[in-house]
């Protein structure tokens, strides 16, 4: 069993202007592509031939566990992202948010300063604590599954993933996806989940 690239929950167009068709065709079609591929070669005649990618992800390191996190991270943020996202978040999600933060500003504002300073490549998540919330940031290929943390959401700071869109204005790509494209329903059910 290899693993495959898996669809993009949306068109390419579907979050332009926000991001555009272009950035998505190299993003996933490309970087996500390889790391699928890479995947594939590393894991083919070993032991972690046929086990799941969140196995592999937990009992491998180096070349191997970048790659894997990799796919995880990237099919984790497509759905992250929705063309009909921005807002505040509701519910049970909502009040944790709340509780934690003391407002939907209050988190956006948190939530920009992780993505904003993590240094060089990486992630910001906003991950389920207990029965609330916090937020924590990753470099690279970490993810918090790693860590023992279960993932509500997810934005990618990788260059590639803002550049063609944004140039090096990180902080600009941040804003955007906070209120343009953060699917809170996915938040939501993972919350609940």
């Amino acid at each position: 069993m290899s693993f495959e690239l898996p669809a993009l929950p949306w068109a390419d167009d579907a979050l332009a202007p926000h991001i555009s068709a272009e950035t998505i065709s190299y993003h996933h079609g490309k970087h996500h592509a390889a790391y699928v591929a890479n995947l594939n070669k590393a894991v083919d005649g070993s032991d972690l031939e046929g086990k799941s990618l969140e196995e592999v992800i937990l009992a491998s390191e180096g070349g191997v566990f970048n790659n894997a996190a990799q796919v995880w991270n990237h099919t984790f943020y497509w759905s992250s992202l929705s063309p009909d996202g921005g807002g505040d978040p509701s519910g049970d999600l909502g009040a944790a948010i709340d509780a934690k933060f003391g407002s939907a500003d209050d988190f956006r504002a948190a939530f920009k300063t992780a993505a904003t300073t993590q240094f060089g490549s990486g992630w910001a998540w906003l991950i389920k604590d207990g029965g609330g919330v916090d937020i924590v940031q990753t470099a690279n290929a970490d993810l918090p599954l790693a860590h023992g943390q279960s993932a509500l959401l997810t934005i990618d700071v990788w260059e590639h993933a803002y550049y063609i869109d944004y140039r090096n204005a990180r902080p600009s790509y941040i804003d955007t996806y906070l209120e343009e494209l953060v699917n809170w329903e996915f938040a939501a059910s993972n919350f609940a989940g």
